[in-house]
């Protein structure tokens, strides 16, 4: 069996990076872990320093339980280069070149109105975007299989 993975993203704002990645993504707040009832109660008890908040943390997953776990962190230090590892969402559908040109098109359009960027198109193939705090991601068709 593969191993699971989750992803962590790190930023400035946690609860702005949240918003866009669940609009991206169609995610949804990740519920607090049993036996905790919210996620202020959850934090509470982890004994943390105190000027760590619970609003420092975003959890998000996959309201369909298929896609990887996205945890958005807030740090000190501002984005300084490159993401070594980045996050390429797919369309779905098939059809010809242009059709699907078509669709990675309208859903950069979609996540500019979030808040995201276009850096690049890569014509006929894929667009590179930037959430609102400049993480690459990209936006591309799903594969045939």
């Amino acid at each position: 069996m593969a191993a699971r993975i989750d992803l962590t993203l790190d930023g400035a704002d946690a609860r702005l990076l949240a918003a866009f990645w669940k609009t991206a993504l169609g995610y949804v707040d990740e519920p607090p872990p049993a036996p905790f009832r919210t996620r202020e109660e959850w934090f509470a008890s982890l004994a943390l320093p105190e000027d760590d908040s619970v609003d420092d943390g975003a959890w998000l997953c996959d309201p369909d339980g298929v896609g990887p776990r996205l945890s958005i962190l807030k740090v000190p230090e501002p984005k300084t280069a490159k993401n070594r590892l980045h996050i390429d969402i797919r369309v779905p559908g098939h059809g010809s070149p242009e059709e699907r040109w078509a669709r990675i098109r309208a859903e950069s359009g979609r996540l500019v109105k979030a808040g995201g960027a276009v850096l690049e198109e890569v014509d006929g193939h894929h667009v590179v975007m930037a959430d609102p705090e400049g993480n690459e991601f990209c936006v591309a068709a799903a594969s045939r299989s």
